[in-house]
């Protein structure tokens, strides 16, 4: 069943794509890994825009706007049969990633209701938020660690959320995505330059962007850096999650794929450095010492962004409006990048036969039941951050494979340069495509190799170590169910989704 909506023009399907990629993964994800490794990472994190993300992107557009179907459909007619469990991975991997990023928009709101507050008690009350900071130091830890952690409000938030983007979705691409993504995005960026402003502001707030981008040539020399900044790239473009795939199934037969994949992955790369730019300095400024700063950031916090923007604004004149602006911004832009996640879901549903309107409720108790875990635990949370932000090194491996397979010059003239204005070289795309192939399996054995838990395989009683939050048995395990399922489902979804 081929789509039969479209975007209206190529605004629609820029702005839809600007939409995916930026979002929490810019404001929350990538100020904590500018903050650990500096210069380093944004360096390498570059480099595989061009190497990694780029190419994988040009691929899923060209594939998406070719097929016209869900991703497991369009992957398969595109890969042949035996390959179909490879597009099962795909969607399974970002669906991974969107039931506990739907958790990442309920503490956005968390926090936009906590700036409400404070501006609400500093108009009418005169209770300063700073005074409450003053006295009770760890106030906004606790707070993190209160909303983070079977926290009903937090859960309640969750479910609210997912009923917000499956309703907005279930109207259709027009009516849904395309029409709010017109309103939302260019907010985001006009607040998000706001922000950098008010932090360069500060005394000492130059001394972030120093260390931001200070390269330090030992850090070349840690697997976990060079894995980091590429599962970054895809994580924030969303290179390797099939989400292109998706929007792309909804342009126009003469939408150009080099232009909107440019366009997009530049878009983002740029809002995540403003987004750095705006908290790494913040962080130095409230900071006792330079030395304090650096070994706040170094320990990479998941709660960097809810913890120090909050006590930035609460020192500075008209703070609590800025807060507020703050956390509204990333509260739109993580449910912005949501609803392409959603909308992955409900196309491969819809390749099922299903009727849009009827995927409603699959997909509310799909999220609810996969979602749950990480908005009631934050190790889940994290296990699920790491099995499967990893996982989209596979999952790009895989498309990687399929372009290799059909041929890479044969692809990019046939699939991407139709229609096209803008053109890439073919031997650059060649190159990457084949280099990417050894890149992706060389990362996740280096990474696997370090060991990042005390007991990467098995714990102290020689136990398959599958319940530990960063063990690499817990990765492997879950990418295994996955490929197994995959499997067994190969010849039912090829007869279902590609034989019809």
């Amino acid at each position: 069943m081929s789509h039969t909506q479209k975007f209206t023009n190529r605004w629609g399907i820029i702005l839809a794509s600007l939409g995916m990629a930026i979002g929490a993964g810019n404001l929350w994800r990538f100020p904590r890994l500018a903050g650990q490794y500096g210069g380093t990472f944004i360096l390498l994190w570059i480099l595989f825009l061009f190497v990694w993300s780029i190419p994988l992107l040009l691929s899923e557009f060209a594939i998406g706007k070719y097929f016209k179907e869900g991703v497991i459909s369009s992957f398969g007619r595109f890969t042949g049969k035996k390959f179909v469990w490879m597009g099962f991975f795909i969607t399974v991997c970002t669906l991974g990633i969107a039931f506990y990023y739907s958790v990442v928009t309920a503490w956005s709101f968390q926090y936009f209701i906590l700036s409400v507050k404070n501006l609400y008690l500093s108009l009418f009350d005169g209770k300063e938020f700073l005074k409450t900071l003053e006295s009770q130091p760890d106030f906004l830890q606790h707070h993190w660690q209160s909303i983070s952690n079977a926290n009903l409000v937090t859960i309640i938030i969750f479910f609210v959320v997912i009923l917000a983007g499956v309703s907005i979705l279930v109207k259709g691409i027009k009516e849904g995505l395309e029409r709010l993504n017109r309103i939302l995005i260019p907010c985001l960026f006009i607040l998000l330059i706001l922000i950098i402003f008010v932090s360069l502001s500060i005394k000492g707030g130059i001394l972030g962007l120093e260390y931001m981008f200070t390269f330090r040539i030992e850090y070349l020399q840690e697997p976990k850096v060079w894995v980091e900044a590429l599962s970054q790239s895809a994580w924030s473009t969303g290179a390797g999650w099939g989400l292109m795939m998706t929007i792309s199934s909804y342009s126009s037969d003469q939408e150009d794929v080099t232009l909107n994949t440019f366009i997009g992955a530049f878009g983002n790369n740029v809002a995540s450095l403003i987004a750095g730019m705006a908290i790494l300095p913040a962080v130095f400024a409230l900071a006792a010492t330079e030395t304090d700063a650096i070994h706040y950031l170094e320990q990479g916090n998941q709660a960097l962004t809810f913890n120090v923007i909050p006590d930035l604004f609460a020192r500075i004149p008209a703070g609590n409006f800025m807060a507020v602006i703050f956390f509204m911004t990333l509260l739109l832009a993580a449910f912005t990048s949501f609803l392409p996640m959603i909308e992955l879901f409900i196309g491969n549903l819809v390749s099922f036969g299903i009727e849009r309107g009827k995927t409603l409720y699959i997909v509310v108790f799909s999220f609810l039941l996969f979602g749950f875990p990480s908005a009631y635990s934050l190790d889940f949370f994290s296990n699920q951050d790491w099995v499967w932000g990893i996982g989209l090194i596979l999952s790009g491996f895989f498309l990687l494979f399929a372009v290799v397979k059909h041929g890479p010059h044969r692809f990019k003239s046939k699939l991407i340069d139709k229609d096209a204005d803008l053109y890439i070289n073919k031997w650059y795309f060649s190159v990457c495509i084949h280099l990417n192939l050894f890149v992706a399996l060389f990362l996740i054995y280096w990474w696997m190799s370090q060991g990042y838990s005390q007991y990467p395989w098995f714990d102290e009683d020689r136990q398959w170590n599958i319940f530990d939050v960063y063990s690499n048995a817990t990765i492997v395990t879950q990418w295994f169910v996955v490929i197994l399922v995959g499997l067994l489902l190969n010849n039912f979804l090829y007869k279902r989704l590609v034989k019809k």
